[in-house]
């Protein structure tokens, strides 16, 4: 088969990043593209312990290739350990990366475009300071809501509106956000924006997207539309590609798409889910790196019994900080779990949200869980951590209204009484426009539709490049 292109993809190394861009990887595998997938050590290991990635997903054209030992493996819930697996990566995977693309670039498989995440710094770097001449493209894995906020963050400290006063009201509007004016609060940033090191950290990368060849999101038009006009004022290209899950389904023609866990899943629970009565279960996961406390566990779990609804937790053994092992789980809490409850390490979420008995989900606002949600019209509660999560809960609350923002609350009447909302009072006007929502996602990733029509463009693009590339040469030879 022709050589049609070679493609670099470098995701940002956490759960999240790596399920979404792997997705990219397959879709791009499945149109004959050779892919080379860097990663560092531990998520290269947990790849191949718990995924099928090495045996038999992919195409001979796929690789699977680890950086070398050192880059940070530590908890980045915290500004330390952030920053750590930022610089680690900078010192490490870098060079590393630098050397593999002028190793490639000789041979008959050279790379003809490089697909960066978070860090676009690093790839604009490698790219540049060698002169590669390898066309750069950012995914950035977040949703487009989210990337215009980051985008948009100098024009908050030049209006003061930032940095947030550790005192500040919460409810204050943010005005200097376009398209945002009218519903965007203080609580819906980013909790970094009260730190104004990390701040600069992510709008000094994502405003590095207008030097890239292109912008790519996992989102769809009909999603993010008016948010997505705003970000092509900017940057002209974007290929909104999203569901990316849903993509990838309807491509292979699968019901169900291969796991990207870096967690070995508990799929016990489909059984159980199959014993419950249609839209009848609370799928509750706070997603790979969100740490609750005790007190907040109790909360939680005291309002999901309360609120008398079956339910299906995602109950990580990392997920409460500084739990006490010796302090025993109330009875009522154990009995009411019994009746009504089932609780799993890690589950198969994609699958979760698509079973039948699946009416809710509280949710972390994730963006790959949010878009996962979307796509089954299935409504959510958020309660929503870091990152682009406060921004997303906003939207699906206030904008979408394809369920209820739980921000900043954890106490278990108010969580009892937005499950019975969700799931009982209004169970019927937050399911009629989820569902709508999943038929538009449908539509976007089917022939002719938004996604389906811009991945196809963005190959074009790719391909379009690489030939650009060898017209120099083939002139010199030919004279």
């Amino acid at each position: 088969m022709e050589f049609i292109g070679h493609i670099l993809i470098f995701p940002f190394p956490i759960q999240g990043h790596v399920n979404s861009m792997l997705k990219l990887a397959h879709l791009f595998d499945l149109s004959n593209f050779h892919v080379t997938f860097s990663v560092p050590s531990n998520i290269h290991a947990r790849l191949l312990a718990h995924t099928d990635v090495n045996s038999g997903r992919f195409s001979p054209r796929f690789r699977l290739q680890s950086f070398p030992a050192g880059i940070y493996e530590g908890a980045i819930d915290s500004k330390e350990g952030f920053m750590e697996l930022c610089d680690s990566l900078n010192r490490i995977a870098k060079p590393f990366l630098r050397e593999c693309i002028a190793q490639k670039r000789n041979f008959s498989l050279p790379f003809t475009a490089f697909i960066s995440d978070f860090q676009l710094s690093i790839a604009l770097d490698v790219v540049g300071e060698e002169c590669f001449n390898l066309p750069v493209y950012y995914f950035r894995t977040i949703s487009a809501c989210g990337f215009w906020a980051y985008f948009s963050l100098p024009d908050l400290f030049e209006a003061g509106e930032l940095p947030i006063k550790e005192n500040g009201i919460d409810s204050s509007p943010i005005t200097k956000i376009k398209g945002m004016e009218d519903f965007l609060r203080v609580r819906d940033l980013p909790p970094f924006c009260r730190d104004e090191d990390l701040a600069v950290l992510f709008y000094t990368e994502t405003r590095l997207a207008v030097h890239a060849r292109g912008l790519i999101l996992n989102t769809f038009e009909d999603l993010e539309g008016p948010i997505l006009s705003q970000i092509r004022t900017k940057c002209p290209k974007v290929y909104t590609l999203g569901p990316l899950h849903a993509h990838l389904k309807a491509t292979l023609a699968s019901k169900s798409t291969h796991s990207n866990s870096l967690r070995q899943e508990d799929e016990t629970c489909m059984a159980w889910l199959d014993s419950q009565e249609p839209k009848s279960v609370i799928y509750v996961s706070f997603g790979s790196i969100s740490v609750i406390t005790r007190q907040q566990l109790m909360e939680l779990w005291y309002g999901l019994v309360n609120s008398g609804k079956k339910f299906l937790w995602v109950m990580r053994s990392d997920l409460v900080a500084g739990k006490d092992e010796e302090t025993p789980i109330p009875l009522e809490l154990e009995e009411g779990t019994k009746a009504n409850g089932y609780i799993v390490g890690w589950a198969p979420q994609e699958a979760v949200l698509d079973h039948p008995a699946v009416g809710g989900f509280l949710t972390h606002s994730g963006w790959n869980s949010t878009l996962e949600s979307i796509a089954a019209g299935v409504p959510m509660i958020c309660w929503p951590f870091f990152a682009d999560q406060q921004m997303n809960s906003r939207f699906v609350g206030e904008v979408w209204k394809l369920g209820l923002d739980m921000k900043d609350v954890c106490d278990r009447s108010s969580v009892e009484k937005l499950i019975r909302e969700l799931m009982e009072k209004r169970k019927g006007e937050f399911l009629e426009r989820a569902e709508n929502m999943g038929k538009l996602a449908k539509q976007a990733i089917s022939e002719g539709g938004s996604s389906y029509c811009n991945f196809d463009c963005l190959i074009q693009d790719i391909i379009k490049v690489n030939e650009d590339m060898r017209k120099p040469l083939k002139n010199v030879l030919a004279s």
